[in-house]
């Protein structure tokens, strides 16, 4: 992590959306919380919020297919508006805020923008990819870790990545693509040199 912590911007600059997105095992969450970390903002996990709607721990894993029991379309939008409420809550209070999910429909991305626009905050989408050999890696990894949120694995993302809508709604100044296989440092550097 860099040494130098940065705080929120200051109040004569436009808060800023930060939506970190892509399938499952992408590395989005860790570049989210470490961007948070980063930048010292708020910062609102999907997973987390699913579960805690759920009335479950965050660790408590979730085994169902993808449009099962947690998992079911009409849970997802649920889960999606509460990030939502949440970031309004902290952009109306002129704190830029991280939000981090699959965002694997454009009408979800699409809401995430609308919501900025309607607060005249910025916005910017941080599309996280990597190999599919790396993602395979990250899950067997994380299948041996008590302390993960995630239920995401292998045959969840083989549905996911027919669903995926490429984001093509998205202007080239509110897109940054990213492959998460590079070292973090690394990505917090591009990151911060990309999201002005």
């Amino acid at each position: 992590m860099p040494s130098t912590m940065q705080q929120s911007e200051p109040n004569n600059k436009k808060p800023i959306l930060y939506v970190f997105f892509g399938m499952i095992a992408t590395g989005k969450s860790t570049l989210a919380g470490a961007w948070s970390r980063h930048k010292g903002l708020p910062y609102y996990n999907s997973d987390r919020v699913r579960k805690e709607l759920a009335n479950i721990t965050p660790t408590e894993s979730r085994r169902e297919t993808i449009d099962a029991g947690i998992y079911t379309r009409k849970f997802s939008q649920k889960t999606y508006r509460v990030l939502l409420e949440k970031a309004k809550d902290r952009l109306q209070r002129g704190e830029s805020v991280i939000l981090d999910a699959s965002y694997q429909y454009g009408r979800d991305r699409q809401d995430a923008k609308t919501l900025a626009g309607n607060l005249n905050c910025r916005v910017y989408f941080i599309l996280c990819q990597c190999s599919e050999e790396e993602m395979q890696r990250r899950m067997a990894q994380r299948a041996r870790d008590p302390a993960v949120v995630s239920d995401g694995r292998w045959e969840i993302y083989l549905q996911q990545k027919k669903r995926f809508e490429p984001p093509d709604e998205l202007a080239a100044s509110e897109l940054l693509v990213i492959d998460t296989q590079a070292p973090l440092e690394e990505l917090l550097e591009k990151l911060d040199g990309k999201l002005l």
